[in-house]
């Protein structure tokens, strides 16, 4: 698909793309499909409000929340999509598309900042090379962010705005027979009981792993986690009181995953990419990437040590939910 390589396409308001003064709300008597709405509606103003700062670059913080918000969006569809019509897969490929683009930044502004905090305590005399190591990384990440730039400015991301809008008010063309179904779909307790789809997922993954898990087995993990956590974050609005606690706490359990195996794979990133330095540079360059590469296997190492005591808190709350 074509794009618009203009500078600073301007930013889209919710108004523009067809959404009321305030955000959309579900609660427990609404349907399904009224709960996948809101959630799309929030996570499209959440993207939009972090936008200009995405674009900027001032503060990377932006850029993750507007990350965060597009991933959301692409785990509610994915898991209860159908429920506003068959527009619903074409809007998730496309926000993956965008999310390619905000990931690659992402995870050079995550590898950066870390870098800058492991060689803060290194020798004066070694501050040279470092940043000249993390240099290299900085003008990496420059060229993504032209990149993602170029895809903020194109058409494909200003349909793929209107196109998730459409999702958002009801209005993608839903066709008569699946907003007939949407009606007899059980309310309230009908997206709790949709956790245990995910849920079965991610211990399916648990199972399937060895005693010494490969690193991009627990990178799937993650996802999965991911995944069950952002259902659950559906479900709750539609939840009774009781169910509505519990499923908090699985929230919490799931979170706690997310962090520790985030931390996992983080560390396994940077070994890989920093020692990959060590190929190309020489010198003191080399010496900084080998003392780096120390730290984040031990990095990696700490986290391997925790992350099943986790799963047995997310196994007790799945089981007193569901």
């Amino acid at each position: 698909m074509s794009t618009d390589s203009t500078p600073e396409a301007p930013s889209v308001t919710p108004a523009e793309l067809g959404l009321p003064d305030q955000p959309a709300s579900a609660g427990p008597q609404d349907s399904p499909a009224a709960h996948v709405r809101a959630k799309v509606d929030a996570q499209l103003r959440a993207l939009l409000r972090y936008e200009p700062g995405t674009r900027s670059g001032v503060d990377p913080e932006d850029l993750h929340q507007m990350r965060v918000a597009l991933r959301r969006m692409r785990s509610v569809l994915k898991l209860s999509g159908q429920q506003l019509g068959p527009d619903a897969e074409r809007v998730r490929g496309e926000l993956g598309w965008l999310g390619g683009a905000l990931g690659e930044v992402r995870d050079f502004d995550v590898l950066i900042e870390h870098l800058r905090e492991v060689v803060r305590d290194f020798d004066e005399q070694d501050q040279p090379a470092a940043e000249e190591l993390i240099g290299v990384f900085a003008g990496q990440r420059g060229r993504a962010k032209g990149k993602l730039t170029r895809a903020l400015n194109s058409k494909r991301y200003q349909q793929l705005l209107r196109d998730t809008a459409a999702l958002a008010t009801g209005s993608a063309g839903v066709p008569d027979g699946e907003q007939a179904k949407e009606v007899q779909l059980p309310k309230g307790t009908a997206l709790v009981g949709s956790l245990r789809k995910p849920y079965r997922r991610f211990r399916k993954a648990v199972r399937a792993l060895p005693a010494d898990p490969p690193d991009d087995e627990l990178h799937e993990l993650r996802i999965h986690g991911k995944r069950l956590r952002y259902a659950a974050e559906l479900a709750r609005p539609a939840a009774g009181k009781k169910d509505a606690k519990r499923i908090k706490k699985l929230i919490g359990a799931t979170k706690e995953l997310q962090t520790v195996l985030g931390e996992h794979q983080d560390a396994v990133v940077a070994a890989e990419r920093v020692r990959a330095l060590v190929d190309t540079h020489e010198g003191g360059v080399a010496f900084i990437a080998g003392r780096i590469v120390e730290r984040e296997l031990a990095r990696r190492a700490e986290a391997r040590q925790s992350w099943r005591g986790i799963v047995k808190d997310i196994d007790s709350a799945a089981r007193d939910l569901l």
